[in-house]
């Protein structure tokens, strides 16, 4: 007997998507199944395409196969949670619009929608293509242009510029490396003291670092040939360089929403508005999650999750007839980042009535960031050194 099941489709398959379809496959009835619409072939381990794309080597693992739903063959649960390979181009009220036909059509009809489309970052930081392959192979190319160059200027001072700057004069000590950052300092969403640690971190490492200075962005991008080029600061001065990488924050990936009806997208950030309980306003039926969703909490993997965890709750709560009830809270900035191969660094900003934040340093890095235990995590099972290459 075939069964009609009922689709709760999830759009985005990284950190905060992956956690939420997970989340509902645990308690969902077998009437319904997880669709989780994600274009690229693998899981983007973003936290490493920093470290990837300087270190050689290592960039296969970034990119993990899927395998969210396997089953237990035990288990006497029928329903059919999968990966739709697809991008969605439009949402509406009872459907998805996919560039793509999966099972002879290129729409889903759907009872719920969580919206996990996260941000975009320039590349390295996000991928421009959909394949392992490509991709890996792009990441081949960046690491043969940082090798060569004699010089590396970073415009950017949040997390991947500060990371990228430290790898890099870790790695390549006699390159000159340069981060200008237009706001004051760097990580301007935390703590000063934050600014603070990092500051004399570079200067351990001898990178420069120039705050309160935009670059001018010059209309055809920076050259790539290797050649030595002038790159202007609104300021007036003029810095030499060999590469320019960009690390200048996100752009919000809201673009499906536009054909629903309401003012859904906050003008001031581009996130996609949300009640507590993380529905649309207007939409009971269709959440958003992550750093997609305009919350005004820390855009990272672990609120994320939290996230995932009360969205959960309030579907289920609908499925059974309730109000969802269950409301999202939030907590201070933390952040865990790398200062170099092995110095890492986990700060936390300030709970509310503290003046000071929390900062715990470790030395316990690894050149390959501890990948192995990522793809455990993710389900993959990995014997020999070649399974990085699945």
């Amino acid at each position: 007997m075939v069964t009609a099941f009922k689709n709760i489709i999830v759009v985005g398959g990284s950190y905060v998507g992956t956690s939420t379809a997970q989340q509902l496959a645990s308690v969902l009835p077998n009437t319904h199944r997880i669709l989780l619409v994600e274009p690229h072939t693998h899981f983007h381990h973003l936290f490493a395409f920093p470290r990837y794309a300087i270190l050689p080597s290592h960039e296969h693992k970034a990119f993990i196969p899927y395998r969210l739903f396997d089953r237990d063959p035990t288990s006497s649960r029928q329903r059919q949670d999968t990966v739709v390979r697809a991008k969605v181009l439009a949402v509406h009220p009872d459907r998805v619009v996919l560039d793509r036909p999966w099972q002879g059509s290129g729409e889903l009809q759907f009872d719920y929608l969580v919206i996990a489309t996260g941000t975009r970052l320039s590349a390295p930081g996000t991928m421009e293509v959909e394949e392992k392959g490509p991709s890996v192979e792009y990441l081949k190319r960046f690491q043969s242009q940082v090798q060569a160059a004699s010089s590396v200027l970073i415009i950017g001072g949040g997390a991947v510029g500060v990371q990228m700057a430290t790898d890099v004069k870790e790695l390549y000590p006699a390159k000159k490396v340069t981060v200008v950052q237009s706001r004051d300092r760097v990580m301007p969403k935390f703590h000063p003291q934050f600014h603070a640690l990092i500051a004399e971190r570079f200067a351990e490492l001898g990178v420069e670092l120039i705050t309160g200075s935009r670059v001018v962005l010059p209309k055809d991008g920076f050259p790539s040939d290797g050649s030595t080029f002038g790159v202007k600061l609104q300021d007036g001065r003029e810095l030499q360089t060999q590469l320019v990488i960009l690390a200048t924050g996100q752009t919000p990936n809201n673009e499906l929403v536009a054909t629903l009806p309401g003012e859904l997208i906050n003008p001031d950030n581009g996130f996609i508005r949300v009640n507590p309980t993380l529905q649309l306003p207007g939409y009971p039926h269709i959440f958003a999650v992550g750093d997609i969703a305009d919350t005004g909490a820390h855009k990272a993997a672990r609120p994320g999750a939290a996230q995932a965890a009360v969205l959960t709750k309030n579907v289920v709560s609908m499925l059974e007839g309730r109000e969802p009830s269950d409301k999202i809270t939030i907590t201070p900035p933390a952040l865990h980042i790398t200062l170099g191969l092995q110095k890492n660094i986990v700060f936390r900003n300030p709970p509310p009535g503290a003046c000071e934040p929390s900062v715990t340093w470790r030395e316990d890095g690894k050149a390959d960031m501890n990948i192995d235990a990522v793809w455990a995590r993710r389900g993959v099972r990995v014997n020999c050194v070649d399974d990085y290459h699945l």
